[in-house]
């Protein structure tokens, strides 16, 4: 899932080298913290959060296959 995550992040951002994604696994729940670089977080956010909500959409769906939840925080 992590990887998953990061290609799609780094193909948003002008500075790929700099996204950075933290796993936290619980039981039932994974949450991924997410930081890019200075001035990409409007890319990953997108116009009025629609990015980020197709990246969460995304990252459920892949989860749910799996029989997991994951959520998807967004750090500057």
């Amino acid at each position: 899932m992590r990887e998953f995550l990061e290609n799609i992040v780094r193909a948003l951002v002008d500075y790929p080298d700099e996204v950075d994604i933290t796993e936290v696994e619980g039981s039932r729940t994974t949450v991924f913290e997410l930081r890019v670089g200075e001035g990409d977080l409007g890319k990953v956010i997108g116009k009025a959060g629609q990015t980020a909500k197709a990246i969460r959409t995304l990252l459920g769906a892949a989860s749910a296959r799996l029989g997991k939840r994951a959520v998807l925080e967004i750090l500057e």
